[in-house]
């Protein structure tokens, strides 16, 4: 039996446990600092302020979705899963061979060729599997996402795309290289990590989203190895099975500049019964 707010709870209600628990955690480290009712008062004004700036993904995204999507990834098999933050947006445009994602003329940044396959846990090919990816673009900025600092944003959908890998499970896609960036630091998020000085920084990333019919989809982020905050990635999400190499290439785009190129295999987890 689990005891909140002085009534008693059975165990086998999961929900009551892990309120019960969570609180429990919360009451613990209140009496271990000795926390004042000044120091309680600010941070039910910022839990406020928090709300009221909208920005509680962010907050819970930042600080809490790592963890589980840990606790969901190792009850799967297939390649390990990754955050999917709160940048994600609905409704990419689905592109059409050779796939490029969307971008503005002379989109800012080196040119990534990132290709790879799509199988099964066994390796086995999943023909004309589902990719979805999306990225920040060479300023750290997300399409269509209203920032506080109140930054200018790059087109609707750009650097954000749906495509369909050939019927060997193979897909290449040509896009930018990301950058890391800081999350957004203008609101109640920001001061936090300000305050207890924690940089804001997340390592350069891409976004994908993977699926094929009889698998569950497969949402991941992957890294590149260069990345100077691959340790310290402010949302703890960074997997060392999911930082890639960046190679330096001349032959993909023939007549083009200089590109980096990189590849990636998703074993999709098959569906539960």
């Amino acid at each position: 039996m689990t005891k909140i707010s002085g009534r008693a709870l059975p165990r086998e209600n999961r929900g009551a446990a892990i309120v019960a628990e969570l609180m429990d955690g919360i009451r613990s480290v209140l009496a271990k600092y000795e926390v004042t009712y000044c120091e309680y008062t600010m941070a039910k004004e910022y839990l406020v302020n928090l709300g009221q700036a909208g920005e509680w993904p962010l907050f819970a995204d930042v600080f809490f979705e790592a963890t589980v999507e840990e606790a969901d990834s190792n009850a799967r098999d297939g390649s390990p899963g990754a955050i999917e933050g709160p940048f994600f947006l609905p409704g990419a445009p689905v592109l059409e061979p050779p796939f490029v994602m969307p971008m503005r003329a002379g989109e800012p940044g080196d040119v990534l060729v990132f290709s790879g396959t799509v199988t099964a846990p066994d390796r086995t090919p999943i023909p004309h599997a589902q990719v979805e990816i999306w990225q920040s673009d060479a300023q750290g900025t997300y399409s269509g996402i209203p920032y506080p600092d109140g930054r200018e944003l790059p087109p609707e959908f750009n650097l954000r795309a749906r495509l369909t890998a050939d019927e060997n499970g193979a897909y290449q896609v040509r896009t930018i290289v990301p950058v890391p960036y800081e999350i957004p630091t203008a609101g109640p998020t920001g001061a936090l990590l300000t305050a207890v000085g924690w940089h804001a920084f997340r390592p350069a990333h891409l976004h994908l989203i993977t699926s094929a019919p009889g698998f569950e989809s497969l949402t991941t982020q992957l890294y590149f190895d260069t990345d100077p905050y691959l340790d310290s990635d402010i949302a703890g999400a960074v997997k060392p099975e999911l930082v890639l190499g960046l190679e330096e290439r001349t032959d993909l785009l023939p007549g083009e500049r200089t590109c980096f190129a990189a590849s990636y295999e998703f074993r999709l987890p098959r569906a539960r019964k």
